[in-house]
């Protein structure tokens, strides 16, 4: 069994499972396309050590971009950038490693300490 997303004008409408014989008969003639996602593809890594399709597993609400050939999620902060390797969105500055939890604060694009738990 596989997972396929469905994908209408770039982003993700739902995902189901199914055998690619499926396909063969399945009538569909609502607009998008159905494409194959990896559940264990994260980051563009495989993480079974098999071989990584389309960046990251798809899931609804997510965008696929036929040029990069990738599923990723929507941009959180206008101050993201892509990273093209992994296709997951990196913060200008990195999260802080001092064990205390932070959120992001898009104003200041930085790490603002978090008071709750």
């Amino acid at each position: 069994m596989a997972h396929y997303a469905k994908v209408v004008n770039g982003i993700v409408e739902k995902v189901i499972v199914a055998e690619a014989e499926f396909f063969d008969t399945f009538v569909d003639d609502s607009p998008g396309q159905w494409i194959q996602t990896s559940y264990n593809t994260r980051g563009g890594a495989h993480i079974l050590g098999g071989t990584p399709l389309r960046k990251n597993f798809a899931g609804p609400g997510m965008i696929y971009d036929s040029v990069k050939d990738a599923f990723y999620s929507p941009q959180p902060y206008a101050s993201w950038k892509l990273n093209n390797t992994t296709c997951f969105w990196e913060p200008p500055v990195a999260y802080p490693s001092d064990g205390k939890n932070y959120g992001w604060d898009e104003s200041s694009t930085s790490w603002k300490e978090s008071t709750q738990p």
